[in-house]
C-alpha cells in the first residue's frame, strides 16, 4: 500500500470510527448472530491474490460487523462495562505505526521510560506508597501470575533452578476470588490443591478470623504459607476485603501479600473513596486494570510491587544477544516477565490520562458510582425486585421477585434466568449474571463513558416490563 493509498483510506478508516464513537447505540449491543455463522460468510482458504481495500473494509461491515458485541455502546452493563476512548484509539494508532518491541531499553527508549512516567502518574493518583514500582502486562490474569511467581521466588529462590520438589506451598484467597488465581497456581506447579478458599461474611468479604485459623491449620498440617490474594472489588459483587486487617496478618505470618484492584482500585482517585485501598501501601503487590474503569483500550493491566527486584530475579535470563551496555542502568522490560516481546501500551494510558486529566478521570468515575446508586435505590423501593449485595463501586446485584414464586429458589432462579434473556433480546442492553450464596443474581455494571441516565433508567425499564 503506497503511501497516498493508505493516507486515503486510513482518513475513510477514520471517519468510520468517528462515526461509530459518535453513536455506538446504533447498533444492537449484543450480537445476534449464531454460532458457525461468520465463519460460514468467509472462504475457507486466504485469496491466492491481494484484494482491493475497499472490499476488505466492505466485509468488513457486512460480515464481521454483525458478530460484534459492542462494548462501546452506551446499554453495556454486563460484566464489567468498559470504554475504548477516543485518545486512546488514536494511540493504538500510533502504536500500531511505530510498531516498537519493547524489550529491552535500547529497542526503543521511550517506551520503556514512558511506562515509568505514566505508572508513577497512576501510582499517585491512587494514593499508593512511591515505594510501588510498575509495570504493564496485558491483563490481571497475567499480572496476577507475575505477582504469585514473584512470591514463589521470595520463599524458595532455588526453584527456578531444582523446581519445587516435595515442597507445599498454601496460597489463600477468599471463596469470591477471582478463577484466575486458580489458573496461577495451576500453571506455577503449585498444583490446584496448594490453594485454600477462606469463607466471607455477609458482605461477601474475606473474614480474617478464619484466614488467621487456616494459615495456622495449615503450618501444622506441614504447608508453608506462601500468599495471601485481597480482593477490592470482586467479580461477581465487587465486595471488598478487609485490606488493613489482612495486611497485618500476613506481615505477621511473613506471608506475601497481593491485592486484586483490577476492577475498582482506580475509584481510590475520587474524592470520599480514598478508603477503598487503606492497607493496601502494606502490600508486597498490587495489580490496577486501566482497560477495566478508566477509559483505555483493552488491554492493559498494571502491576505494583515493592519488590521489584524479586520479581526480576524470578524470570531474568540474558542471552548474549540481547545483552547491552545499558543493562544495570536502564530497565529492560524483559526482565519482569515470561514474554519476551512487549507492546507500547503505555502510550495509550499517557494520552488518556493527559487528554481527561485527573479532574476529568475522577467526575467520570463518580459518575458512575452515582449511576449505580440511583439503579440500587430503584431495586430498594421496588416490590418486585430485591437487591442481593451492597453497592460500594458501580455494579448493581439483584433479582426480580415475583410474589408467586417466593420461597422457591430454583423457580426464582428460572425466572431471573429467563428475564435477563428478554432483556438483553431487545438489542437495547446486555445484562451479566452471577451466583451468590447459590443464588441466581443479574448484575447491572455501569462503567461507559456514553452511559447516561436515560440508559439506566431504560434497563430499568425493560426488565419491569419483562418481568
Amino acid at each position: 500500500m503506497d503511501p497516498e493509498e493508505f493516507r486515503r483510506e486510513a482518513h475513510r478508516v477514520a471517519d468510520w470510527i468517528a462515526d461509530y464513537l459518535s453513536n455506538p447505540g446504533q447498533y444492537p449491543v449484543l450480537s445476534r448472530v449464531s454460532p458457525g455463522d461468520i465463519t460460514r460468510a468467509l472462504p475457507p482458504d486466504a485469496p491466492a491474490h491481494g484484494e482491493s481495500f475497499d472490499r476488505i473494509l466492505s466485509d468488513f461491515q457486512q460480515v464481521i460487523l454483525p458478530g460484534i458485541t459492542h462494548w462501546n455502546h452506551p446499554g453495556f452493563f454486563a460484566y464489567f462495562a468498559i470504554t475504548g476512548s477516543a485518545p486512546g484509539i488514536l494511540a493504538e494508532f500510533l502504536s500500531a505505526a511505530l510498531n516498537v518491541q519493547a524489550m529491552l531499553w535500547r529497542t526503543s527508549p521511550a517506551a520503556t521510560e514512558l511506562e515509568e512516567v505514566t505508572l508513577a502518574w497512576l501510582r499517585r493518583l491512587v494514593h499508593l506508597p512511591d515505594a510501588f514500582e510498575g509495570v504493564i502486562y496485558d491483563t490481571a490474569s497475567i499480572s496476577t501470575l507475575h505477582a504469585l511467581a514473584a512470591a514463589r521466588e521470595r520463599a524458595a529462590p532455588d526453584v527456578r533452578v531444582h523446581g519445587l520438589g516435595a515442597r507445599r506451598f498454601r496460597v489463600y484467597c477468599s471463596d469470591q476470588t477471582h478463577s484466575s488465581i486458580d489458573k496461577a497456581v495451576i500453571l506455577l506447579g503449585l498444583g490446584h490443591e496448594s490453594l485454600r478458599k477462606i469463607p466471607t461474611d455477609a458482605q461477601f468479604s474475606m473474614r480474617p478470623d478464619a484466614l488467621v485459623s487456616a494459615i495456622a491449620d495449615d503450618r501444622a498440617d506441614g504447608w508453608s504459607p506462601l500468599a495471601v490474594v485481597a480482593t477490592v472489588g470482586t467479580t461477581s459483587s465487587t465486595s471488598v476485603d478487609p485490606v488493613e486487617e489482612i495486611a497485618a496478618i500476613s506481615a505477621r505470618e511473613d506471608i506475601w501479600l497481593h491485592v486484586d484492584a483490577a476492577y475498582a482500585g482506580v475509584a481510590a482517585m475520587v474524592p470520599g473513596y480514598e478508603h477503598v485501598l487503606r492497607g493496601a501501601g502494606a502490600a508486597d503487590s498490587i495489580v490496577l486494570n486501566p482497560h477495566k474503569w478508566l477509559f483505555t483500550p483493552f488491554d492493559l493491566s498494571v502491576l505494583y510491587t515493592r519488590h521489584f527486584d524479586v520479581l526480576r530475579a524470578a524470570f531474568s535470563l540474558t542471552p548474549e544477544y540481547l545483552k547491552t551496555a545499558e543493562t544495570g542502568v536502564a530497565r529492560n522490560l524483559m526482565d519482569t516477565g515470561v514474554q519476551l516481546g512487549r507492546r507500547f501500551r503505555a502510550l495509550k494510558l499517557w494520552m488518556v490520562c493527559r487528554h481527561f486529566g485527573a479532574d476529568g478521570l475522577r467526575a467520570r468515575l463518580a459518575e458512575h458510582m452515582r449511576l449505580a446508586r440511583l439503579f440500587a435505590d430503584w431495586v430498594d423501593q421496588s416490590s418486585g425486585f430485591e437487591r442481593m449485595a451492597p453497592v460500594p463501586f458501580s455494579v448493581v446485584c439483584f433479582r426480580a421477585i415475583p410474589p408467586d414464586l417466593l420461597g422457591n429458589e430454583t423457580a426464582l432462579d428460572a425466572f431471573n434466568e429467563e428475564l435477563i434473556d428478554k432483556v438483553n433480546r431487545s438489542g437495547e442492553v446486555f445484562l451479566s449474571h452471577t451466583r451468590l450464596d447459590g443464588r441466581y443474581v443479574i448484575r447491572l455494571a455501569v462503567g461507559n463513558l456514553h452511559t447516561t441516565e436515560v440508559h439506566v433508567a431504560r434497563a430499568w425499564a425493560l426488565l419491569n416490563s419483562a418481568s
